[in-house]
């Protein structure tokens, strides 16, 4: 793992994981799991809220000391270990609505560097949903609210003008 993972969505994936393999026998484990799950994917989706943090991490530990097996007591530790060491990760969806790792799409967004854009149409012609706008010889634009989020725009650009963040 390097910078190109987004911690918050690694923890989704693991506690995704963890919610499908419960036993359901024990209700910390068979609710609490799937709550945290709907927070971190809030979170993901760039729906987060202040306090959501603090309620997974007190959602975690209450897991931890409550449930019956091994499943259960460690199926927090993903989610409280990357808020532990990456809490700048999950601010970052929180408050500025942005993934630092350029990983959870509904976070993204395609832009077009008007000085490294050289107006060649080939962003255009490749984008599904005509989100992208501009006449020869002039910068293109990109409607965010058209677009997908697809990257098909910034792998055809031969100038690397159209960066993700």
């Amino acid at each position: 793992m390097d910078e190109n993972n987004c911690m918050v969505d690694i923890a989704r994936f693991f506690l995704d994981f963890t919610v499908d393999e419960s036993c359901g026998k024990c209700p910390p484990c068979r609710i609490g799991t799937k709550r945290m799950l709907e927070i971190l994917n809030k979170i993901t989706s760039g729906k987060g809220e202040e306090g959501d943090v603090e309620k997974l991490i007190e959602l975690g530990n209450n897991i931890k000391v409550s449930s019956l097996c091994g499943l259960g007591q460690t199926a927090p530790n993903p989610v409280l270990s990357t808020i532990k060491y990456f809490r700048d990760e999950y601010d970052a969806h929180i408050r500025d609505k942005k993934c630092p790792a350029g990983v959870c799409s509904e976070l993204l967004q395609y832009t077009i560097d008007e000085v490294l854009c050289k107006a060649c149409g080939l962003c255009k012609k490749v984008c599904p949903t005509d989100a992208i706008s501009g006449e020869r010889k002039v910068p293109h634009v990109i409607d965010q609210n058209k677009c997908i989020k697809c990257g098909a725009c910034m792998e055809k650009c031969p100038f690397n003008a159209i960066t993700k963040g």
